[in-house]
């Protein structure tokens, strides 16, 4: 089918997916698909003990609701399945000072990639030696502040951040950890914006092409000499990757990374102490979706690792992971109001039930730029009325504005309900925008029935804060108001 201009959701005959069956009890949750503590009681969703009726009493719609039991109890998981591993948490995927801190206490690493993520870290008091630093194109301030604060390794991505990084160090006489990011020319099996180890694609050095090798070279050449700064080179990273519900890529990837190993050993007469193998495990955000579990994958990554090892008569190095989405993406989820609800015929007698919500792209913006699925339920009361094929929309200016393309909701769905979407617990809040001048929602964390918001909801005056032609009534009445001259230039 050819795709249509204004995206597919206007494509001819666009129906339910196959994989979406007529639930026997609509208001009935899917357990996989939702946090460890979430249940309904009475037809209220209930999470950490704390009802979303009452959450979005005191608090306002949209919310993101945090389960903090479900974020601990995950990233447990993962540490004590690769116990001999060190687990990276991706900050990218949500990160503000309370989870740092959480993921401080279950004693994880953090991968940061940016300024901001890496200033929220160190806000927490998270210590910056068992920080990660990824990003292909870090500035010079970036890199000097990392190598300042003393970050555990900062993962390499050009020739010329070799060349930065390596003055930096000398200046600062800093040793600076490093690892070099490499191609291995595997593609995950997911989308293709976020399939990330083939070739044609902006991260890392290609290890076909011989540029990974030479990468390595460059960070040995800068190595620190007597009373002097400089390059430690602590090994290879690879990321096939992200949301990946098996090993079989990781199979692929280790044993082209390995013989890079093996290569450098053999040439330079190096054996690197470390190897990243990356991660995007993968969470369930439907029915059609069926993850490993941390257990299962630390057991088949951990074997292809030895059996690659002993082939080529290497050392296994010290291993490291990164989850990506698995440790928070299952522990939130976003909690909407319904606005309006209106009946649309399909071709061939089909209807399709829309659902406008009060929240959209604004604060997911994954189905629009991804295609990503996502499920839902009413999540304040029973429904005795059939199930109809329904739509979740936000409140936006754009057709392609959609939550939850497809899913069964009850047919009696009014204004006032409450829409709860799981599995929003990586790249929503952290890729939230102000598109249409909305105000990005609070994160709520809940336990043992208490609820506390640990990133507040935006506020006008912090939409007009950055405005340098408003001038808010405190300025005005002191004087400090934006000169008009200035501020219309």
């Amino acid at each position: 089918m050819r795709a249509h201009e204004a995206g597919w959701a206007h494509a001819e005959g666009a129906r339910r997916p196959t994989w979406l069956q007529v639930p026997g009890d609509v208001n009935a949750l899917v357990p996989h698909l939702w946090s460890a503590t979430t249940r309904k009681v009475d037809g209220v969703l209930e999470v950490g003990g704390v009802r979303v009726t009452d959450l979005v009493a005191e608090h306002g719609s949209p919310a993101y609701v945090l389960d903090e039991v479900d974020f601990r109890q995950r990233a447990a998981a993962f540490r004590d399945a690769f116990a001999d591993y060190d687990v990276f948490y991706a900050g990218k995927a949500f990160l503000c000072t309370t989870v740092a801190r959480w993921v401080a206490e279950e004693d994880l690493h953090l991968d940061v990639c940016s300024a901001g993520e890496l200033t929220v870290a160190l806000a927490a008091g998270f210590d910056p030696a068992r920080i990660g630093y990824h990003g292909n194109n870090k500035t010079v301030p970036e890199l000097a502040r990392a190598v300042e604060v003393g970050v555990g390794r900062i993962v390499v991505d050009s020739f010329v951040e070799i060349e930065r990084l390596a003055e930096l160090a000398a200046r600062a006489d800093r040793e600076v950890g490093v690892m070099v990011r490499v191609t291995a020319g595997v593609e995950a099996h997911t989308h293709e914006y976020i399939a990330t180890a083939h070739e044609d694609q902006k991260f890392g050095f290609s290890i076909t092409s011989g540029d990974a090798l030479e990468a390595v070279r460059r960070v040995l050449a800068a190595a620190p000499v007597e009373g002097s700064g400089g390059l430690r080179l602590l090994g290879l990273h690879s990321h096939i990757g992200s949301q990946i519900f098996d090993s079989a890529g990781f199979e692929v990837a280790a044993r082209r990374v390995l013989a890079l190993h093996a290569t450098v050993l053999r040439e330079l007469g190096v054996e690197m102490p470390e190897m990243d193998l990356g991660g995007g495990f993968g969470i369930a955000y439907t029915t059609q979706d069926d993850p490993s579990t941390p257990a299962r994958l630390a057991e088949e990554m951990t074997a292809i690792v030895d059996y690659e090892c002993r082939a080529l008569g290497l050392t296994a190095p010290r291993l490291s992971i990164e989850p990506g989405r698995a440790i928070v993406g299952p522990s939130m989820c976003t909690v909407y109001e319904v606005g309006t609800v209106k009946e649309v015929a399909l071709d061939g007698g089909a209807r399709r039930t829309y659902v406008s919500v009060d929240g959209g792209m604004s604060d997911n913006i994954r189905t629009a730029l991804y295609d990503a699925d996502y499920s839902c339920t009413v999540a304040n009361r029973s429904s005795e009325a059939p199930p109809v094929l329904g739509r979740i929309v936000g409140k936006h200016c754009e057709a392609g504005d959609i939550v939850v393309k497809d899913e069964f909701v009850p047919a009696d769905l009014r204004p006032g309900d409450l829409v709860a979407v799981p599995g929003t617990g990586a790249y929503c809040r952290s890729m939230a925008s102000n598109y249409n001048h909305a105000l990005r929602p609070p994160v709520i964390a809940v336990r043992d029935g208490v609820s506390r918001v640990v990133v507040r909801r935006e506020t006008e005056d912090d939409l007009l804060r950055t405005d340098v032609g408003w001038s808010s009534p405190s300025q005005e009445t002191d004087g400090t108001a934006a000169d008009p001259a200035v501020a219309g230039r």
